[in-house]
């Protein structure tokens, strides 16, 4: 049962539109990137909603390493694909617009593919293939970030933990939706544990010694020293099957960065070599495809929720009460907090009343 206390849906996205607009984001760039963060915890996705806005974004806003206002600039242009430069703006804004064009591109053409250099964190990948998904066609992305995942039979901190993520429209009322890292878990689900004073379960980080580790503080520590670094998918070795999990996190990397001519693996610590802050400059890419192409959207949405449905309806293992679907949990996460809020444990309440007072807006939320 939820203990956490809740917070409007209506305040907190007030409440985080006038904090971003007090750190010098555009109004109508706050909008965005409040909804995206706002849209994670709709899902139930905590790694990636109010619990990162302060250390993602107002700290980076704070120490120069994200620049409030998005100046994107167009690279390359075809009628199907769309190559920016986000110089180092708001990753959520700069992903917005590009979606926006593609969008327009994919109805044109059948298909879109395009791709943003020197970006910063972008929110939850599922954001923008269900863009996509939500107007009737297929979104794909992926984002390289941090070295966080050792390559199978290494130690050592490589690529970030570099989400692969598709959204397929459905005759229902959700989409599939699969949205995760390529890794076990990633870094923003450990910064949650800490935040919470839980532990990371065994066998989803290695340390040097090619052992686990699992005290979440010190994970995050020895992530940034470059001292430790998490499994891929699969875990650790190939006995259950890490190289794959290896294997897509590189194509997530490639991707990311080969599109766009943009950078990857270790000049995206986000530090120098004397360890001072330094921009990130990410990249990310998305694809958009439309089924009117193929055979059709409504004979695609009919297909894929029958296949859903199938799926669901299988013979359950003993002691399972349900097989669930992606996208599934994160429509009945929405249906549960819809009327009630945000969540927010004690450590994002200490966050938002610091940005709060920091700022001086007159905000008063009920934990106080």
């Amino acid at each position: 049962m939820e203990t956490r206390p809740y917070v409007s849906w209506e305040l907190m996205n007030a409440f985080l539109i006038d904090a971003f607009k007090g750190y010098g984001v555009p109004e109508e760039d706050a909008e965005i990137c409040a909804d995206v963060l706002l849209e994670s915890d709709r899902r139930g996705i905590e790694s990636h909603g109010c619990n990162r806005f302060k250390p993602i974004y107002i700290d980076r806003l704070l120490n120069g390493t994200l620049l409030p206002e998005t100046k994107l600039e167009i690279l390359r242009e075809t009628p199907t694909t769309l190559v920016m430069d986000a110089h180092d703006g708001m990753g959520m804004v700069a992903s917005y617009r590009m979606m926006e064009r593609l969008l327009e591109k994919a109805k044109a053409c059948g298909m879109a593919g395009g791709a943003i250099r020197n970006s910063t964190h972008y929110g939850i990948a599922g954001y923008w293939a269900t863009m996509a998904s939500r107007e009737g066609l297929i979104g794909i992305t992926g984002t390289n970030a941090r070295p966080s995942i050792a390559p199978t039979f290494g130690v050592e901190n490589m690529m970030g933990t570099n989400p692969l993520t598709f959204a397929l429209p459905t005759d229902e009322e959700f989409p599939f939706c699969i949205d995760c890292a390529t890794s076990i878990v990633q870094r923003g689900k450990i910064e949650y544990y800490a935040r919470e004073g839980k532990d990371t379960p065994a066998g989803m980080v290695v340390a040097q010694d090619g052992g686990a580790m699992t005290d979440s503080g010190e994970i995050l520590k020895a992530l940034v020293e470059g001292t430790a670094a998490l499994a891929p998918l699969g875990g650790i070795g190939e006995e259950l099957g890490g190289y794959k999990g290896y294997g897509y996190a590189a194509v997530v990397e490639i991707l990311s960065a080969a599109l766009a001519g943009g950078q990857f693996m270790k000049p995206l610590t986000g530090q120098d070599e004397e360890g001072n802050p330094r921009m990130y400059r990410l990249g990310h890419f998305f694809f958009v495809v439309d089924p009117e192409a193929f055979m059709g959207r409504e004979a695609f949405r009919k297909t894929a929720g029958e296949i859903c449905r199938a799926l669901r309806s299988s013979r359950r293992a003993p002691g399972s009460e349900r097989i669930y679907t992606a996208g599934e949990k994160e429509y009945l996460t929405w249906l549960e907090r819809k009327d009630r809020g945000v969540p927010v444990g004690e450590a994002v309440q200490r966050e938002i009343l610091a940005v709060r007072d920091a700022l001086g807006l007159p905000y008063h939320f009920d934990f106080e």
